[in-house]
């Protein structure tokens, strides 16, 4: 079974976050880069399928020169081999964009299966995934928490709103988005870090994939949060200032 895993790199949660000089983005000097946390999730559900049937795990990444060490940390936790496209210029392309870059990369592979993150940390768009099945013309799904190998395909398991779940089958080859947080995701060991140095790792021109990839995305400007802190009153008997005080955690501040 060959199994392509795309990951993104994307700034550390905890970075301090500052805006550039041009106002349209984030000051990437000095800040730490990471895996994106659902692709980290996509990446675990496509080691655990090839631990339970053997096969091929290859990652997929676009991005500057630093996207490379995110692709070993992949291999170093198992997969088996990596394709960088290099592109400086990725943030000016929208998803249709990106995943124009990514079809073009991957058209040779004739993979069984394609598992993307559900979205990135850093733009949330959600989309790129979807967009990827498209162009190459598989059958896909989203939100999925369990992937299991049968005779005539996969049997899935998704997450739907207000805790319902549903299972449905899809023929191979098809293309997957993975929810975060269903499997334990593993470390790099001390003996995959070594051998990531030697596995393969093919790195493809953006330019020479003949993508005509014009920039669909206009950031305008961002702007950090303001932080404001206000007062309210909760009315009634103590019983329903506290029946309200939990409302208000669960649904507007969600820490419930």
């Amino acid at each position: 079974m060959k199994i392509i895993v795309a990951i993104k790199q994307v700034p550390e949660r905890d970075a301090r976050i500052r805006i550039d000089s041009s106002g349209r983005w984030i000051a990437l000097d000095d800040i730490e880069f990471r895996m994106n946390e659902s692709d980290a999730y996509a990446l675990e559900e496509a080691l655990l399928l090839k631990e339970a049937h053997g096969g091929e795990v290859i990652v997929l990444s676009a991005g500057p020169e630093r996207v490379g060490q995110t692709i070993r940390e992949a291999l170093a936790k198992g997969a088996d081999r990596g394709i960088h496209i290099a592109s400086d210029s990725l943030a000016s392309l929208d998803a249709l964009g990106v995943a124009r870059l990514m079809a073009a990369a991957i058209a040779d592979e004739h993979a069984d299966l394609i598992l993307t993150g559900l979205q990135s940390d850093d733009l949330g768009l959600g989309q790129t995934g979807v967009i990827l099945a498209e162009l190459l013309g598989i059958p896909h799904s989203s939100l999925i928490l369990k992937i299991e190998k049968t005779d005539s395909g996969l049997r899935l398991l998704r997450e739907l709103e207000d805790g319902w779940f549903q299972h449905i089958s899809l023929p191979t080859p098809a293309l997957l988005t993975i929810q975060s947080g269903n499997t334990k995701l593993r470390y790099a060991t001390l003996m995959g870090i070594k051998k990531a140095k030697t596995k393969e790792l093919r790195t493809v021109d953006a330019a020479s994939l003949g993508i005509d990839a014009q920039p669909g995305l206009l950031l305008d400007a961002v702007a950090l949060p303001s932080r404001q802190k206000t007062t309210q009153m909760l009315p009634g008997t103590p019983a329903e200032a506290a029946a309200a005080l939990v409302a208000k955690l669960q649904q507007e501040v969600r820490v419930l």
